[in-house]
């Protein structure tokens, strides 16, 4: 296994390692341009992490009024019921996105091997 022929932003030669009969790691590989520009697109476009937080924060919001008494304990079952709802779209949506990414992983594969 040899290395990546590439240089980096700095000039320098890239870590990375070429794989067999290409002279470019899967990061600089030019064959490679169009699932990378999809996977930077996937990427920018998923914020799980910010979702969950924020719906985090709603859920302790919510739980503290009810605490509290500033808001009716049935009219906190109900918002609770509806980020039950959101959370499992979320978990959907999740679970799509990885199968995507699966399936575009093992058509990658069968091409390297075909």
């Amino acid at each position: 296994m040899a290395g990546c022929s590439a240089l980096t932003g700095k000039g320098e030669r890239c870590r990375g390692i070429a794989k067999a009969g290409c002279d470019w790691c899967p990061a600089h590989d030019p064959a490679r341009v169009g699932a990378r520009r999809r996977a930077a697109s996937k990427a920018a476009k998923s914020k799980p992490g910010r979702e969950l937080q924020d719906i985090k924060a709603n859920l302790n919001a919510v739980l503290e009024s009810v605490r509290t008494g500033a808001i009716e304990r049935g009219v906190g079952a109900v918002l609770f019921q509806g980020y039950n709802v959101l959370l499992k779209a979320v978990e959907t949506e999740r679970k799509a996105r990885e199968q995507e990414e699966l399936v575009e992983r093992l058509e990658e594969l069968e091409a390297r091997i075909a």
